[in-house]
């Protein structure tokens, strides 16, 4: 049975009532559209729009934004090369973004932060799932062996660390995204008796420095700081999986990106 980009966004929509101030909506294409292939990614980068062009997709699901832009602002790119191309790249691909940001972190459970807990295999080390954090109760381990794990079972280069590399860890919290800030990150430290922050981005200024000083202060606190992708692609790796059980008859591939950044 066909079924519609409009009928796709309705059932991701579906797990939440209505919102009203959101960034979700349909970037390109239009909604009464026959869907023939999905693809599933955390950003829609130049790259990944040309994966799903080669492989037949007419709706991209994107977590983050076309345009560098939370709120998809694009006065100031209008003259831009690099816009215009990305831009043109787009309306000659047919394909259609469909952006889902602010719908997936309101399922119960937030799915990018359940999709991550999934990928490191940690589902039997939940003790609380909060509105945008989750706390673990993991298996002893060194902070420099939380770090080796975590990067092997998400297949990631590097992480950020700030601590002592070899206090050992019992009680984490997972904050996705840009939610590593102080205004998050600091009061769930305190609240939940944390000894390790996993967090995907926030301000180098507030978390990390806080977690210098109690360090500074001989308190057990640690932080590790895995990048906003990849804290919150596994979530939509999820999405994929799920969906394919959604919508068994169309082809629904996850499409990844190689880690934004080097080390040199």
């Amino acid at each position: 049975m066909a079924i519609t980009i409009q009928q796709v966004m309705d059932l991701l929509m579906a797990p939440i009532a209505p919102l009203e101030n959101t960034v979700d909506r349909l970037e390109a294409g239009h909604p009464e559209t026959t869907v023939t292939g999905i693809g599933v990614t955390f950003m829609p980068t130049h790259d990944v729009i040309q994966q799903a062009m080669n492989l037949g997709i007419n709706l991209l699901i994107t977590h983050e934004g076309v345009f560098y832009s939370h709120h998809s602002h694009t006065d100031l790119l209008q003259d831009d090369p690099v816009y215009l191309q990305k831009r043109g790249l787009i309306e000659a691909s047919g394909i259609a973004i469909f952006r889902l940001h602010d719908y997936i972190h309101q399922y119960k459970p937030d799915k990018i932060t359940a999709g991550l807990v999934q990928a490191l295999h940690w589902e039997d080390c939940i003790e609380k799932v909060l509105p945008i954090s989750t706390i673990l109760g993991l298996p002893e381990m060194t902070v420099a062996e939380i770090a080796k794990y975590i990067k092997l079972k998400l297949g990631i280069p590097y992480v950020r660390v700030v601590g002592d590399m070899s206090m050992r860890c019992k009680r984490a919290g997972i904050l996705v995204g840009y939610r590593g800030g102080g205004a998050n990150a600091i009061p769930l430290m305190t609240a939940e008796n944390l000894d390790l922050v996993i967090a995907g981005e926030g301000p180098e200024w507030e978390t990390p420095e806080y977690v210098r000083d109690a360090c500074r202060q001989g308190r057990r606190k640690a932080l590790i700081v895995l990048g906003h992708a990849e804290s919150e692609a596994p979530g939509m790796k999820a999405l994929a999986e799920q969906l394919r059980a959604f919508l068994p008859n169309l082809p629904i591939h996850f499409l990844a990106e190689q880690p934004l950044f080097q080390i040199v």
